[in-house]
């Protein structure tokens, strides 16, 4: 599983050079990849499905426990087939949507790089493997959704996802990080054994609640939707594999993956089958009112995430196994009509509806696409959808208020297949909309292998799907028992009449659409206090803020940077005096004041005096000369300590600077002079609060010493080891050489910077 991931990562960084090379027939190469990996994990199914888990482990930070752990079992093997397949699919047609584009190497590098991330969520075991792809999922989606750059919407829409997305990444991690606490362990496996203690211990409540932002951030439920839908100002290959497939069922699948873990609590109910009934009422409405084919796509979306939190929610075993029938099924017929959305936009230049008419006439093929997708969406027999329908009926039937949802959200789906299939493709009207040129074949195979697919899945659930779905449900449901057989045909139940009579409402809303659609007109005031709208005002007022603080903050004055410095230092040590409070006697060191010889008061009084004549003087060269002596007199004090070496380091530094400035003094600005008196106290009362908090901290030090064996080693090893006896010398050559090799480095460009500045010449009236 590690070679998957970091052969994902060399195609991707490779994918630019090639498309150099081989043009649009990169598509070729790429496409190889997912195909190749399909073609390995689908090896790995008859080992999977009699309930063996694969387990990798490869060392990586073993003191902190991270190493690169994979883990392939049921539930990883039906996401690693849908994003494989996807993968292969979206390749193919990427190329014929995006043909002529001369970024599209670029793009294939940022879809590859998002597949393999994927591929890492639903194959990781331990918990930091885990964090990094899930970001790397955010980073990369960032990167597809804005990539039509010149596009402002689609960089804002960008920037919205990678904030929500990635914000709720954070949570997740921290609530990881205390489940690993409390359990210590930092693998699913062994989070999985450790199960039993988890619910009782004090940080399962912050570690779940933490774990739900990161999920429903992932998947978009409320009030966390609205990334999705402004997601839609991506190119429709990213909608299509990101938003119906796979990015948005990354939150899905480890609420999945953790419901052996948190759902013995109630809260685990009321939160999931909530936050899941809230999200799917929102979609289903907010669908209908809409007229473009990929904001009605996406609402839908909405929908039918929030109905698998639902399911996750109710836990059975039934509303587990409908939640994994549906996922596969919604991404389906899902990631065929966005492909049908983005061929229509394609060939029509328009996603909308009212624009749209007779599209069957020029497009057949992708009529029975985007019909296919439909049929399952509506959940007619015999497709999978209609299985995943009355799954979840029955799942629900016990439970008015969520059957009521389930419903709502059928009758929806019902009206929105009609209308994206018969309405567009099949409607007789005396003016088809003619196309702006021909469909070609890769814009319409793509949808209509997912379409046949839907329908394959439903004839043939009984054999493999049936096979799939159960191997996931052991690891899900511990008491697993498969009381509930998929079949395609259950009989004349109270579930199959309460499907027929969807359909038959549906088809019923269908025709009321239009009216829905100019009522809706007068709700829109009400988004203007939704969870997107409060995003953008917080996202602005941000933005002032932090103008505001910058402004106030790089006021372009260094006395004032040095001043922040000062005061947030101290604050810190004082905040450690006061958790920490210390007793010093001071009667020692002020015994010792009776041995301070004469020259050392000279030297003392020498430097007051100069600090004191600096405040006064308003000479810029008299302030470099006082400066410069008061430096002389510090390094002074070091030879009579016995510190030659940082003497004569204090020298050559002082000669330096007072050389430099003298040499610059012509080139200064103006010297600038304290506006008001109170100013000068100021800076004098916080010049002397620093001088006391640093005079306490030395006498701290004094007080307790520390006894350390690596002072011994340095004390041995200096001469023995790298035949030296000035011991600083020593360790910053030898035994530190690379952190002084670091400022070295740093120091020389440094150098090469400044030499560069002088070197610059402005021409008058032009740029440099």
């Amino acid at each position: 599983m590690l070679f998957a991931i970091l052969i994902g990562v060399l195609f991707a960084f490779i994918a630019p050079l090639v498309y150099r090379l081989l043009g649009r027939y990169v598509a070729i190469l790429m496409a190889l990849l997912p195909l190749a990996l399909f073609s390995y994990f689908i090896s790995l199914y008859p080992r999977v499905v009699q309930g063996e888990v694969i387990i990798a482990n490869y060392t990586w930070v073993e003191a902190l426990a991270i190493n690169l752990q994979f883990r392939l079992d049921g539930l990883s093997l039906i996401f690693v087939l849908l994003i494989t397949l996807f993968g292969f699919l979206i390749m193919i047609y990427a190329s014929a949507y995006l043909q002529g584009d001369p970024l599209l190497g670029r793009f294939y590098l940022y879809l590859t790089l998002f597949m393999t991330a994927m591929l890492g969520i639903v194959t990781a075991d331990n918990i930091f493997c885990l964090f990094l792809f899930w970001e790397l999922t955010s980073v990369s989606s960032y990167l597809l959704i804005g990539f039509n750059n010149t596009n402002k919407q689609a960089r804002v829409s960008a920037w919205q996802a990678l904030l929500v997305t990635g914000g709720g990444g954070l949570a997740l991690f921290a609530g990881l990080i205390l489940l690993s606490i409390a359990s210590g362990a930092h693998t699913f496996t062994g989070l999985l054994a450790q199960k039993n203690i988890l619910a009782d211990h004090a940080s399962f409540l912050p570690a779940f609640v933490l774990i739900m932002v990161g999920c429903f951030t992932k998947s978009a439920q409320f009030p966390f939707h609205f990334w999705l839908p402004n997601a839609m100002a991506a190119p429709t290959p990213v909608s299509a594999y990101l938003h119906s497939a796979t990015m948005v069922k990354a939150g899905i699948y480890l609420l999945a993956r953790l419901a052996p873990i948190l759902s013995g609590p109630d809260v685990w109910f009321y939160t999931l089958a909530g936050v899941g009934s809230i999200t799917a009422i929102l979609g289903a409405v907010v669908a209908v009112q809409h007229t473009d084919i990929k904001a009605i796509l996406a609402y839908t979306t909405i929908g039918a995430l929030g109905l698998l939190v639902m399911m996750l929610g109710i836990n059975s075993t039934l509303a587990i196994k409908g939640m994994l029938v549906f996922l596969v099924a919604h991404a389906l017929y899902k990631g065929t009509l966005f492909l049908v959305a983005g061929a229509i936009d394609h060939c029509m230049g328009t996603r909308n509806i009212s624009q749209l008419r007779c599209l069957g006439e020029h497009m057949i093929p992708l009529g029975i696409a985007a019909t296919l997708a439909a049929l399952s969406m509506a959940g007619i027999l015999p497709f999978l959808g209609f299985i995943a329908k009355e799954m979840l009926y029955e799942a629900t039937f016990t439970t008015p208020w969520l059957l009521g949802i389930a419903t709502l959200s059928g009758l929806v789906f019902v009206a929105i297949a009609l209308l994206l299939s018969y309405r567009l493709f099949w409607k007789k009207s005396s003016k088809p909309t003619p196309p702006r040129h021909a469909l070609s074949i890769g814009l319409y195979l793509p949808p209509l292998v997912l379409g046949i697919a839907g329908l394959t899945a439903g004839l043939m659930v009984s054999s493999v799907p049936s096979k799939l779905i159960n191997g996931a449900m052991q690891q899900i449901v511990a008491s697993h028992s498969n009381t509930y057989k998929l079949a395609l045909w259950h009989g004349f139940t109270p579930v199959f009449w309460l499907s027929i009579g969807t359909v038959i409402l549906g088809v019923s809303l269908y025709r009321f659409l239009p009216f829905i659609r100019i009522r809706s007109v007068g709700m829109q005031h009400m988004y203007k206090y939704g969870p997107d709208a409060l995003y953008h005002r917080a996202f602005e007022r941000l933005l002032h803020g932090a103008k505001t603080f910058i402004a106030k903050l790089q006021n372009g004055y260094l006395r004032s940077y040095i001043i922040y410095i000062i005061l947030f230092f101290c604050g810190l040590l004082l905040i450690v005096m006061w958790r920490d409070p210390s007793d010093i006697s001071f009667s020692q060191p002020a015994a010792s004041l009776n041995e301070t010889q004469l020259y050392e008061f000279v030297l003392v009084a020498l430097v007051i005096a100069a600090l004191i004549y600096l405040l006064g003087t308003r000479s810029r060269l008299t302030s470099i000369v006082v400066m410069g002596l008061v430096g002389y007199s510090a390094a002074l004090l070091y030879v009579l300590f016995g510190a030659p070496d940082v003497a004569a380091t204090q020298l050559l530094i002082e000669t330096l600077t007072v050389v430099i400035f003298v040499l610059l003094l012509h080139k200064l600005p103006a010297f600038t002079y304290l506006s008001h008196q109170f100013q000068k106290y100021k800076f004098i009362a916080i010049a002397i609060f620093f001088g006391a908090v640093m005079t306490y901290v030395m006498l701290l030090v004094q007080a307790r010493a520390v006894d350390s064996d690596l002072k011994k080693f340095y004390g041995a090893a200096s001469y023995e080891q790298a035949h030296g006896r000035n011991i600083v010398n020593v360790i910053l050559v030898d035994f530190r050489g690379l952190d002084t090799l670091g400022e070295i480095s740093v120091l020389a460009v440094a150098a090469i910077g400044i030499y560069a500045l002088l070197r610059l010449n402005s021409e008058k009236g032009g740029k440099p």
